[in-house]
C-alpha cells in the first residue's frame, strides 16, 4: 500500500490531505531483466563497476482519489539509466526519461545497500530536472504554465525477513519542489511525502541458494472466449456467452524461479506473455502484453494434475469490447494498464496416455482476466470492472 501527501491546492473541493493506492509488486533479478516493485528495466551493458539500462518506472500523479479516474490514471516514465558501482555498498545512477507524451525528466542519484541482521536499508538521495512541458502538466495540470526546475529527494526503502520466504517491505521519502512548481498556482505544499508498506516472497537469505530446481521452462498456447459474466459467476458454472464472440490467442512463456515457497512443493515462474485480441464486428484488432508470477501445485489422482494462480500487470494497446462495454455501463473511463489475474487448472498428458514423450506437454483450462483492484489503484484509474476470458491451453515444458 503507497501512500502520499496531495501537493495541489485541493482544500477548498475535497477535505483530503492524502492518497493512497494498493499497488502489487513484483521483484526478480536476473542476468538481464530486473523487476524492482515499481520499476523494471533490461541491462543492455555492463562492465565491472558500471552499467547501462532500459528503464520503465511508475509515474504516481497523487491527486484526491475522486478525481482520479476523471483525469486518469497513473503513467510511466521510460529512458536510459547509467549506473556506477563504487563498491559492493555505493553507488551513483544518471537517468534520463521520457513519459509517452515527449515530457522530460532526468535524476542524479547516490544510494546505498545495507544489510543490519535481517533489516536491509537502501537510502537514497537525488536531484530530479524536470522540463517546462512536464512541470506544467503534472504540476500546472495544464492550466498553468510552469518554468523547468530542479527537486531534491531524499530518503530510504527497507526490508525485514520476517521468516522463511515471508519479508515486510517498504519506504518513505521526502522531495522538495524546484522554486517555479512552489509558486504555481496550483501548488499548495513545498514538500510532498510518500511511503508504502507491504510484504512479498523471496529467497530465504538464512539458507544457501539451490544448486538446481526442479521445474522446467515452459511455452504456453492459449485461445479464448470473451465472456461478460464476472469471476464468480463463471466459477459457479454460470457464465454467459459474448454475443459478438470476441476471441483471443496468447503466448506464455515459463522462467522458473524455485520449486518451493514455505518448505511447500510449489512452482513459481516469472511468465512474460503476449496477447492478440482478433478483430470481430465490434472491435478492432489489438495487442496485449503480460508480465506475472505464476505458481503451480501439482498432486496425483491417480494422474498428475496441477492447479495454478499467476498475478501480475496487463497492458492492450487498445481497449476491446469486452472492457469498453462494462466501462460504459458503469460511467468509468477505461485504463490500459490493469492488474493480470490467471486460474489455471490442467492434466499431464503423457500420464493420461501412459505415453512417456509426453511428459513434457499439459492440457488445460485458464481463466484470463484483467481488473482494476475495486476502485483502490490509482495506477489503474480507480475503476472496478474489467474482462474476462474462458480459455484453454497446450503448455511444452521444455
Amino acid at each position: 500500500m503507497r501512500s502520499a501527501s496531495i501537493p495541489y491546492a485541493t482544500e477548498s473541493v475535497v477535505e483530503d490531505s492524502t492518497v493512497s493506492t494498493f499497488v502489487p509488486m513484483m521483484f526478480y533479478q536476473g542476468n538481464r531483466l530486473f523487476l524492482n516493485g515499481t520499476e523494471g528495466g533490461l541491462n543492455l551493458y555492463r562492465e565491472q563497476d558500471w552499467e547501462v539500462n532500459a528503464l520503465v518506472r511508475m509515474h504516481f500523479i497523487d491527486i484526491p482519489s475522486s478525481f482520479q479516474n476523471e483525469i486518469g490514471g497513473d503513467t510511466a516514465d521510460y529512458g536510459l539509466q547509467y549506473k556506477y558501482h563504487w563498491d559492493e555498498n555505493y553507488y551513483t545512477d544518471f537517468e534520463l526519461l521520457s513519459d509517452p507524451d515527449g515530457r522530460f525528466s532526468s535524476q542524479l542519484s547516490i544510494g546505498g545497500d545495507y544489510q543490519y541482521n535481517d533489516w536491509r536499508f537502501l537510502p537514497k538521495a537525488s536531484l530530479i530536472w524536470k522540463d517546462s512541458d512536464y512541470n506544467s502538466y503534472y504540476y500546472g495540470l495544464n492550466f498553468e504554465d510552469i518554468d523547468s526546475g530542479v527537486d531534491v529527494k531524499l530518503g530510504s526503502a527497507f526490508s525485514y525477513h520476517v521468516t522463511s520466504n515471508l519479508y515486510i517491505v517498504g519506504g518513505a521519502y521526502a522531495r522538495y519542489f524546484d522554486s517555479n512548481t512552489r509558486d504555481a498556482e496550483l501548488i499548495s505544499d513545498n514538500w510532498q511525502g510518500e511511503g508504502y508498506l507491504g510484504f512479498g516472497f523471496f529467497n530465504d537469505a538464512k539458507k544457501p541458494r539451490k544448486a538446481s530446481i526442479g521445474n522446467k521452462p515452459y511455452l504456453r498456447i492459449a485461445h479464448g472466449w470473451a465472456t461478460p459474466s464476472n469471476m464468480g459467476e463463471i466459477f459457479r458454472g454460470n457464465g454467459e456467452k459474448d454475443e459478438f464472440n470476441n476471441q483471443l490467442t496468447s503466448f506464455f512463456y515459463g522462467h522458473p524461479l524455485t520449486d518451493e515457497l514455505f518448505g511447500l512443493p510449489l512452482d513459481i515462474y516469472l511468465t512474460p506473455g503476449f496477447v492478440w485480441h482478433w478483430h470481430s464486428d465490434v472491435q478492432s484488432s489489438s495487442q496485449e502484453y503480460v508480465m506475472a508470477i505464476k505458481a503451480y501445485y501439482t498432486f496425483n489422482w491417480p494422474v498428475e494434475w496441477r492447479f495454478g494462480v499467476a498475478e501480475g500487470l496487463s497492458y492492450v494497446n487498445r481497449i476491446t469490447y469486452i472492457e469498453q462495454s462494462e466501462m460504459d455501463r458503469k460511467g468509468y473511463e477505461p485504463s490500459k494498464l490493469l492488474n493480470y489475474l490467471d486460474f489455471s487448472f490442467d492434466v499431464n498428458l503423457g500420464d493420461v496416455f501412459n505415453h512417456k514423450p509426453l511428459d513434457g506437454v499439459w492440457l488445460g483450462y485458464s481463466l484470463h482476466h484483467r481488473s482494476a483492484i475495486f476502485e483502490n489503484a490509482s495506477q489503474f484509474g480507480r475503476i472496478k470492472g474489467g474482462s474476462n476470458y474462458n480459455t484453454v491451453y497446450v503448455q511444452f515444458d521444455f
